[in-house]
């Protein structure tokens, strides 16, 4: 699909891969809502890039139904849906001071992978009864999953088990929409500057760009933007979950 006037949803679209998402997105012609639970901050980029500002929490159905309804009611009915919203957390299984609370892992799998499924849903619900293109496609989902899927390192049980799940049902859930014309792709970003590693140390921030064989740096998230864009306009990108991680293997720690 050309982006150039293209209805686009992007979560967690305040800050870090999101906003930059968005950025590109609007610079490509595309009428980008921003959803974030950070409404100052969505409202800033929405400001920035002539978008919409919607608050929006992807764990709540109805938070969700209503953001997509006022992005539908502004820009018409959305043909992209990037899914960056998101949390970390370390926490080990069991240590010093017992076992991980299980709430540590119901909250990070509810946001990463659940709120992911429920935003992909509802845009699905609305994507699948559009009119298709002159190629037959009707809509394109993007969702941001982690190279800790597959490489998790210690701590990281709750994040990897939640990243994994978006990688798995990455190919079942383009299977689900193949009928419809409507892709489903993910993306696994290695290590990148985003606004939670910029709070490190910059000699920590050079150390773990170091650790990528190459380019020895952390990535961009203009890098991980040039891509979303890049599998919007390629229609036979489907099904399949793309590293973005300068062939970065993470060690055990």
């Amino acid at each position: 699909m050309k982006i150039e006037g293209l209805a686009a949803l992007v979560t967690g679209g305040a800050s870090g891969l999101g906003a930059q998402t968005a950025r590109l997105l609007a610079a490509r012609g595309a009428k980008v809502a921003v959803l974030d639970r950070n409404a100052s901050q969505a409202q800033a980029v929405a400001t920035d890039i002539g978008g919409l500002a919607l608050t929006c929490d992807v764990t709540d159905a109805d938070s969700v139904q209503q953001a997509l309804d006022a992005a539908r009611g502004q820009h018409g009915p959305a043909r992209v849906l990037v899914n960056c919203a998101g949390v970390g957390g370390a926490h080990r299984i069991a240590g010093r001071q017992g076992p991980m609370p299980l709430a540590d892992f119901s909250r990070i799998v509810q946001i990463n992978l659940v709120g992911t499924f429920n935003v992909m849903r509802l845009a699905a619900a609305g994507m699948t009864a559009l009119d298709p293109l002159d190629d037959g496609e009707r809509g394109v989902m993007v969702n941001t999953t982690s190279i800790a899927a597959y490489d998790g390192q210690m701590g990281q049980t709750a994040y990897a088990a939640s990243k994994g799940g978006i990688a798995a049902l990455t190919l079942p859930a383009a299977r689900d929409l193949a009928q419809f014309g409507v892709r489903v792709m993910a993306i696994a970003p290695g290590l990148f500057r985003t606004p939670l590693l910029d709070e490190l140390p910059p000699e920590v921030q050079t150390s773990l760009g170091g650790s990528v064989p190459f380019p020895k740096r952390l990535g961009q998230p203009a890098e991980f933007a040039a891509l979303v864009a890049h599998i919007v306009e390629n229609a036979y990108l489907n099904g399949e979950v793309i590293r973005l991680d300068g062939a970065l293997r993470m060690p055990p720690r």
